[in-house]
């Protein structure tokens, strides 16, 4: 036999736990593991009845016993490769299952991925009706990366599978390539047997839909949703693949009329509601997901997780009332007297409600920053002062040194933040964003500049803070040095869609080389559709280049799912130049009203000169 080919550890430690689960559930006519225990006696049974029973020869010939033998011997002594030799052979002879899973076995305990498939395919065909040898041989080709030999086997396994549990051997494919390095040969090389399962009416429904995911996998999206909506017009009743169309929302944006039919029908079809919620927020569209959140809280108004979303979507939108209404009904909710029994005790002691205890925190939070944005600073210290109880989170200590900064005190707002723990990497990264923020926050722009370019000096691959020092140098008014640092953020990571996004809006709003600045949001909007801040600065480049109409079509777009006073003030814009000055005076005032402090919206009114 050929030296055993060794592969990862991990690769086999996985399919051993799933050949075990396999022999655990397997059917009363396939045969227990070899590794299985026997049954222990009945209570009941006495030496003298298990005398009186009848002997029951085996059919273990002597060269079997003696092959049985060496195998076991030489795998003790360490000769793995010898004794996977002689037990396949065994195995052969005998058609044993018990010796084919102990053969598979004996190549995965020793890495060796190649004679774990020969042993397999032997198994199969010495086995053809055991759905087990199929089984193991699928998940050994797809663990081993070579999807192009499982549909022949896949195909046997399922004329082998009764018809009402085919569907489910189907749906179990994108579990077993989920972490396949090379998805679009996956999607080549399964598409023709899909195809021939979506043409059949048992197999239909989870042939689409592994169809649909392996299309998304090898980010094929237009040919993701097309599956998907055969699937749904097939079998409206199911809500797989609308989840399924919430997943390819990001980057097909036509996947939400999908969502909005269904939920026009169906309005009562809340755990779907909130999927489509969560995905809006995801998007950053806080607008829209608030929405349905808000749809949610009146149909389930005693959800405190309903409430707490849609107060943190009401603060990003800046409705302090709104969201101070939110919040206090959440944690009216889940205030709970404290634990009195030994058994609630016990349960707090062991972290077993920590993540309400989370919940809770960002909670008080948030209604601290409503209270905040509102100019109650006295309150906003008053809910601050109750979470001592961490004081070294990062979250409550940027909200103390925010409140400092917006009273005139931000040298002692930036030192609260300095004297957090840094001790790991991770957390002098985050308190440099958090300090940069604030700086940002309070205008500071040279000092976020020099605090980011120091910690570039010991991190000088980090795009997050290359991205954060740009936007600072765009501030100081240092054009070309913004677009160097913004390039070597795409250089560094390519699907940095923020980056793309910044210079061409950086580019339009200068009316520099347009064109580029166009194509650049367009690679943008390539990673995020329907992006609000994207969408916005589209819709600005296309007024700079004179297209009026389609400017304010997408203005708007981006203004209903985000009303951010940035926004408001480009749509307000071009609806001025469109002469539409009534509309444009009433969303400047209703934006001032929410950010009087928008530097874009104080700029555009005092270019048109329109008063607040």
């Amino acid at each position: 036999m050929p030296a055993l080919v060794r592969h990862p550890r991990w690769l086999f430690a996985a399919l051993a736990l799933s050949c075990a689960a396999h022999a655990r559930t397997a059917p009363p006519n396939e045969a227990a593991p070899p590794s299985a225990a026997p049954s222990a006696p009945a209570a009941a049974e006495t030496p003298e009845a298990a005398a009186s029973a009848p002997v029951v020869n085996s059919d273990l010939d002597a060269p079997m016993f003696y092959q049985l033998l060496v195998g076991e011997l030489e795998l003790q002594g360490g000769q793995p490769g010898v004794a996977y030799q002689v037990l396949l052979d065994a195995a052969r002879r005998g058609s044993d299952e018990d010796l084919f899973r102990r053969v598979v076995q004996i190549a995965l305990q020793a890495r060796a991925g190649d004679q774990a498939v020969i042993a397999a395919r032997a198994w199969r065909d010495a086995v053809p009706t055991s759905l087990e040898a199929h089984r193991t041989l699928v998940q050994l080709l797809a663990l081993l990366n070579r999807p192009a030999e499982v549909p022949p086997v896949l195909r046997s396994l399922l004329t082998l599978t009764p018809a009402d549990s085919r569907g489910s051997v189907i749906a179990s494919l994108p579990g077993l390539f989920q972490r396949n390095p090379e998805p679009a040969r996956v999607q080549e090389a399964f598409e023709p047997m899909l195809r021939e399962a979506a043409a059949k009416p048992e197999t239909r429904f989870a042939a689409l839909l592994v169809l649909a995911q392996f299309a998304k996998n090898a980010d094929n999206f237009e040919t993701a949703l097309v599956h998907v909506r055969a699937a749904a017009k097939d079998f409206p009743d199911r809500e797989e693949p609308l989840l399924m169309a919430l997943e390819l929302l990001p980057r097909r944006p036509e996947a939400e009329a999908l969502i909005t039919a269904e939920l026009q029908a169906h309005p009562d079809k809340q755990s779907l509601r909130l999927a489509y919620a969560r995905a809006l927020a995801r998007a950053q569209r806080p607008g829209d997901a608030a929405r349905e959140f808000r749809l949610l809280t009146q149909e389930s108004p005693d959800e405190p997780g309903h409430w707490l979303a849609l107060g943190s979507l009401e603060l990003d939108l800046q409705h302090p009332d709104a969201a101070e209404d939110a919040l206090q009904r959440y944690l009216k909710m889940v205030d709970k007297p404290a634990a009195s029994t030994l058994a609630e005790r016990a349960i707090a002691a062991a972290g077993l409600d920590r993540a309400d205890k989370e919940a809770k925190l960002q909670g008080q939070l948030l209604l601290a920053q409503a209270a905040e944005m509102r100019g109650d600073f006295k309150t906003a210290e008053k809910r601050l002062a109750g979470l001592e109880a961490a004081p070294g989170n990062l979250d409550i200590a940027y909200r103390r040194a925010s409140l400092l900064a917006r009273q005139g005190k931000l040298d002692e707002g930036r030192k609260l933040l300095q004297q957090l723990s840094s001790e790991r990497d991770q957390d002098r990264r985050a308190r440099v964003l958090a300090e940069s923020q604030l700086l940002r926050e309070n205008k500071q722009w040279q000092a976020a500049y020099d605090l980011l370019g120091q910690a570039i000096e010991k991190t000088p691959e980090d795009a997050d803070l290359l991205y954060e020092q740009s936007m600072m140098a765009e501030k100081l008014g240092r054009a070309q040095e913004m677009e160097a640092l913004l390039q070597k953020v795409i250089q560094l990571k390519p699907q940095h869609y923020h980056a793309y996004n910044a210079l061409g809006y950086s580019l339009a709003d200068r009316n520099e080389r347009l064109q580029e600045a166009r194509d650049l949001i367009s690679k943008a909007l390539s990673f995020a559709p329907g992006e609000p801040f994207i969408v916005d600065s589209m819709g600005w480049v296309e007024f700079r280049l004179g297209r009026l109409g389609e400017a304010e079509r997408l203005l708007r777009q981006a203004y209903g799912s985000r009303p951010d006073a940035e926004i408001a003030a480009h749509l307000g814009e071009v609806l001025w130049n469109a002469g539409k000055q009534d509309e444009a005076r009433r969303l400047f005032a209703d934006a001032a009203r929410r950010d009087p402090r928008n530097e874009a919206l104080q700029s555009a009114m005092q270019r048109l000169q329109v008063r607040p």
